[in-house]
């Protein structure tokens, strides 16, 4: 394997990027190469870089711990209508619960309840079958709860490296606020437009 050229590691890097059912992490392409991890890394960015130079429609992405060839964020709508299948999208219990989960790991089911103010029992077992959060094992107090964390399917999801990637508290508290401000003007022109409307109505018919 070591003699491997550039252009030769390269491309068995992307054909085993490509038969790969999920992120190959580098340890585990540096054992299959029989290079130093250092090596694989190198060829990897320089794929990465030749994708972004040339504007490809895929792109090796660092998620889950590993490196997956995922399509480009820009063509995610054509992807779809060849798929036929809608973006994932969360109930609004579903994504508070995983937000909670994500942040406070390891956490139990009443510490989730607490922060929610009502049962989640359902969404847990949602989550699960989704295998987003995965059960850690027993908090050791009164009781033993169940212990909850996400999973590596999670960081895949949402296109995350590992999860010191997650957004601050902060960011995410920024973003919610310019969606509150996007959908309060979008439901301000609607009102508007509709009054308008109701107007010249009123007028046609005295």
């Amino acid at each position: 394997m070591g003699s491997l050229d550039t252009n030769e590691l390269q491309s068995v890097i992307e054909s085993l990027l490509l038969v790969a059912e999920s992120p190959l992490r580098i340890e585990r392409l540096a054992e299959l190469l029989e290079l130093e991890r250092s090596e694989v890394r190198q060829a990897i960015e320089a794929l990465q870089e030749s994708y972004r130079q040339r504007e490809a429609g895929i792109e090796i992405a660092f998620v889950g711990n590993g490196y997956q060839f995922r399509t480009i964020e820009q063509n995610a709508e054509w992807v779809r209508r060849l798929a036929g299948s809608r973006p994932f999208r969360f109930s609004r219990p579903a994504l508070e619960t995983l937000a909670i989960i994500a942040y406070r790991q390891p956490v139990t089911r009443p510490e989730i309840e607490y922060l929610r103010g009502v049962d989640s029992g359902g969404v847990l077992k949602t989550l699960l079958e989704k295998h987003l959060v995965r059960i850690l094992g027993k908090k050791d107090v009164p009781g033993k709860p169940l212990i909850y964390g996400t999973t590596r399917q999670f960081l895949e999801l949402f296109g995350l490296a590992d999860l010191a990637a997650l957004p601050t508290l902060k960011e995410i508290a920024d973003i919610d606020k310019e969606l509150r401000e996007a959908e309060m003007a979008t439901s301000g022109n609607e009102k508007s437009t509709v009054e308008d409307g109701g107007s010249q109505a009123g007028e046609a018919n005295p």
